[in-house]
């Protein structure tokens, strides 16, 4: 996972601001580290999203690859089948 580090430091007004002014009255976390979390939130959501999407890809594949094996061996005796017939025809 990626991790940001800033290549400045915090403004010094924020630096020397208390406690109670930087964190949630609510849950006491820090609105710095709260927005990196709902920024993660964000991001582990559309990953979520995005293995629901390839979630059975491979059994998809493998059923896929299974067809267009039966295809091919379909179209092989189709063709031979089709010049066995025309020697018949020529003959």
């Amino acid at each position: 996972m990626d991790r940001h580090i800033p290549m400045h430091a915090l403004p010094e007004e924020i630096q020397k601001m208390s406690r109670d002014e930087t964190v949630c009255k609510y849950c006491g976390v820090s609105y710095l580290i709260l927005h990196e979390f709902k920024l993660m939130e964000d991001k582990v959501k559309a990953m979520e999203k995005e293995m629901k999407f390839y979630e059975g890809s491979v059994d998809r594949e493998k059923r896929l690859q299974a067809q267009l094996q039966c295809l091919t061996q379909d179209f092989e005796q189709c063709m031979a089948d089709s010049e066995s017939k025309t020697e018949r025809l020529e003959h």
